[in-house]
């Protein structure tokens, strides 16, 4: 089992454990001698049981993490059902900010040192609206980065679909 701590916003470990699944399975980023969580990876690695958040000198259960999460980012109850589902089918999913995404996705046996991302990903509430500016600005970010546009979208049982978008010639 990992133990990493939560100070500020970084969760982080430096434990043998987690360099090793990193190795393995891609779960956090080496930044300056640690492992680096990020708040989804955190939620799903401790549901899964292979990781402990201790705060200060103590334990933070699921709810109380996710309740600490969710003070800094609202979306987080959104972006966590679409996290656990693709990293349950065997998806490596990675923070998207630098394309002003929530997500970058990589296909199951991506070599995550030599291959990119296939998708970006943005998860959306089932009930939300997005107008057309804000859409076409989505897909050209992903086509200018040479990846697919992929939507999330939740729904109150926190089931997700899946919306790959793609551009055609004619």
């Amino acid at each position: 089992m990992i133990t990493t701590v939560i100070i500020g916003e970084k969760i982080m470990s430096s434990s043998n454990e987690a360099y090793s699944l990193n190795e393995k399975s891609s779960y956090g980023e080496k930044i300056g001698g640690k492992i680096h969580y990020s708040p989804t990876e955190t939620l799903y690695l401790q549901e899964n049981k292979k990781l402990v958040v201790i705060e200060g000198k103590k334990e933070l259960s699921h709810e109380q993490l996710l309740r600490k999460l969710q003070r800094k980012n609202k979306r987080i109850t959104i972006n966590y059902p679409v996290y656990k589902d693709l990293r349950n089918r065997g998806h490596i999913v990675k923070t998207g900010l630098k394309y002003g995404a929530e997500f970058r996705v990589y296909k199951k046996g991506t070599n995550m040192g030599k291959d990119h991302a296939e998708w970006v990903l943005y998860p959306v509430r089932e009930e939300e609206k997005t107008g057309w500016q804000e859409f076409s600005s989505k897909n050209r970010v992903a086509h200018s980065t040479k990846k697919k546009l992929l939507i999330a979208v939740v729904d109150d049982e926190e089931r997700v679909t899946y919306y790959e978008v793609l551009w055609k010639k004619l």
